[in-house]
């Protein structure tokens, strides 16, 4: 089967790989229709990914048709599934407390172990979930979308609170539309007057511009010195990050949607003096991938806006490693694999 491989740093090509073999019990064989770029794969191919091994076969956000079933399979074979990336153990503590997207254990696909940048690939078949009558090509966002679902649902916001998404990437415009679904009030900050614009003219975001002033003094006239009740932080910047801390209404919460590898500091006086709740979330479970797959299909979800770039396995070299440094009108890009 053909392959997209990042063999080092820098080093993309497509080969020609041994094909999976049958699955084993419990496990499906996937015929791959359509996989998300996301930002991990562009830090992947950077070099920037302080946890992989080279060489590597990106991709996490994944659609495909069932080929074949392991014994035990409920799935029958040409089933349209959406693939859920994160294979947990089902045994540790977070597991058993029915949290797999933190398993102790955790393998991402396309990180800890092989992913779908090819045409077939092997996935247990407990994170294959029905398309359910989404396109195929709809189907590969919902991974990336369920990420700022999953924060959402997190927060356990009141209709209607004030919130503040930081970063105008995918994962925090994500995060933006499924906090407006869940009826908050919705504001975007970021440093990229481009990326502003988008959410402003094609998604109706109300939008802070860090180019123009300090965030700190944006949030004062934005909330007439109160903070937001809620802010989420999707940036994977460590000083966005901290600074996020002064952005929060006294009574309110603090979500890290993104990760970063650094400590965060933070002053505890001023954390108890607001009384705030500090919340991570990490990937997404069956649930968010259900929300997302339902307000794509009630059309909640701007999809077609979102989906900006496409290319193919064989072109994928060549333009992944384009779109790592040519951002300008990139919001997601998708490989069309099998159609």
């Amino acid at each position: 089967m053909k392959a997209v491989i990042c063999r080092s740093p820098g080093d993309l090509v497509v080969e020609d790989r041994t094909a999976p073999g049958s699955p084993p019990a419990g496990w499906a064989l996937v015929a791959v229709s359509h996989v998300g770029i996301c930002g991990t794969d562009y830090h992947i191919f950077e070099g920037k990914h302080p946890f992989l091994a080279y060489p590597r076969i990106m991709g996490h956000e994944v659609s495909g048709t069932v080929a074949a079933t392991g014994e035990g399979v409920d799935l029958a074979v040409g089933e349209p599934v959406i693939i859920n990336p994160y294979l947990s153990c089902g045994r540790c503590i977070a597991c058993r407390h029915g949290k797999p997207n933190c398993c102790v254990s955790i393998e991402v696909l396309g990180v800890h172990r092989d992913g779908a940048m090819c045409e077939q690939i092997l996935v247990p078949a407990q994170n294959l979930y029905p398309a359910n009558g989404l396109s195929l090509a709809n189907a590969a966002a919902v991974e990336f979308l369920a990420i700022g679902a999953h924060a959402v649902r997190r927060a356990k916001a009141e209709t209607g609170a004030r919130t503040l998404v930081i970063g105008a990437g995918p994962i925090g415009l994500g995060t933006a539309i499924f906090a407006r679904i869940a009826g908050l009030d919705v504001s975007l900050l970021d440093m990229s007057a481009e990326r502003l614009g988008f959410a402003a003219h094609e998604l109706g975001f109300p939008v802070l511009d860090g180019s123009q002033a300090t965030a700190i003094d944006l949030v004062r006239q934005a909330t007439s010195g109160e903070g937001f009740d809620l802010v989420f932080d999707a940036t994977g910047n460590t000083a966005s990050v901290q600074s996020a801390f002064a952005h929060v209404a006294h009574g309110g919460t603090l979500v890290l949607v993104s990760v970063v590898k650094d400590d965060i500091v933070f002053s505890d006086p001023e954390f108890h003096k607001r009384e705030m709740t500090l919340i991570g979330s990490r990937n997404a479970l069956r649930a968010d991938f259900d929300h997302v797959a339902a307000s794509i299909r009630n059309g909640a979800v701007p999809l077609a806006k979102l989906v900006t770039h496409r290319t193919t396995l064989e072109g994928t070299p060549r333009d992944l490693a384009r779109w790592a440094h040519e951002k300008s009108g990139l919001i997601k890009a998708v490989i069309e694999v099998g159609r």
